[in-house]
């Protein structure tokens, strides 16, 4: 079964702080392939709390889009735990170059417990078992960020990190599956995260299988995201689904 489970639907400082949603990121079951994405605060305590039980050494590797905490503060506990707290030796972690240079997120010691850690770049290639993925275009936020574009035997799933809008945006991420990180209820400015209605224009013009909306700020939390993607749903005529904690989406359901 292919799968994509959401350990947390958190977005933004406020929301993450008090744990109104869990941070825990994203795991991907795809082609036999299990890989982890932004694992945020409580990652690790998501996954051996799922039911069924997630065991982080069947990960192949980890991605990370960017290293703001509430996207990159377990990493490093994420990585000992796919290792077997180092003493198996495996798998792929996937960051940006300031995620690991400067002022980096990754500890130096724990770099040693994987066989590789790949360097993401702007519309770079990569492979992870059985799939392979792109990053997009360097996204509009504080720090290197890359929305992701994984493609699998079947299914080609899409994730817009977290960005401010832009002119194309919409055009980096052609997946069937579309999974957009909506902070805001309303476009603020001064705020380099998505807002609702430019994720509806997205889905409108991009018009995938399945767009899933996550990584909630206080304004969309406080807006009932369930409500919001059924009524998104019946406007556009594309099946929206608003995730929540430990939600489990079967993608297979999704194929053409």
């Amino acid at each position: 079964m292919n799968t994509i489970k959401f350990l947390g639907t958190a977005g933004a400082r406020f929301v993450v702080m008090k744990q109104l949603r869990a941070s825990g990121g994203i795991w991907l079951t795809l082609d036999e392939t299990q890989i982890l994405i932004d694992p945020g605060p409580g990652a690790l305590l998501r996954c051996l709390s799922s039911r069924p039980k997630l065991d982080p050494q069947d990960l192949e590797g980890i991605i990370l889009t960017h290293k703001h905490l509430d996207h990159s503060n377990d990493i490093n506990i994420m990585i000992e735990a796919m290792t077997n707290g180092g003493f198996k030796k495996k798998g792929i972690v996937f960051a940006p170059q300031d995620a690991l240079q400067g002022d980096p997120v990754i500890f130096k010691y724990v770099r040693e417990q994987v066989n590789h850690i790949e360097t993401l770049k702007e519309k770079g290639h990569y492979q992870i078992g059985n799939i392979s993925f792109e990053t997009s275009k360097q996204l509009k936020h504080g720090v290197e960020t890359y929305g992701l574009n994984i493609q699998g035997k079947q299914h080609t799933i899409s994730l817009i990190a977290d960005t401010d809008y832009f002119p194309k945006l919409a055009s980096y991420f052609p997946g069937d599956i579309l999974i957009i990180n909506v902070v805001m209820f309303e476009d603020k400015s001064s705020i380099e995260h998505l807002s609702l209605p430019e994720a509806e224009l997205i889905i409108k013009e991009n018009k995938p299988r399945l767009a899933i909306l996550t990584h909630f700020g206080m304004g969309m939390v406080k807006s009932k995201p369930w409500e919001i993607a059924e009524q998104l749903t019946k406007k556009i005529g594309v099946p929206v689904l608003a995730a929540q904690d430990g939600m489990q989406v079967d993608i297979d359901q999704y194929t053409a």
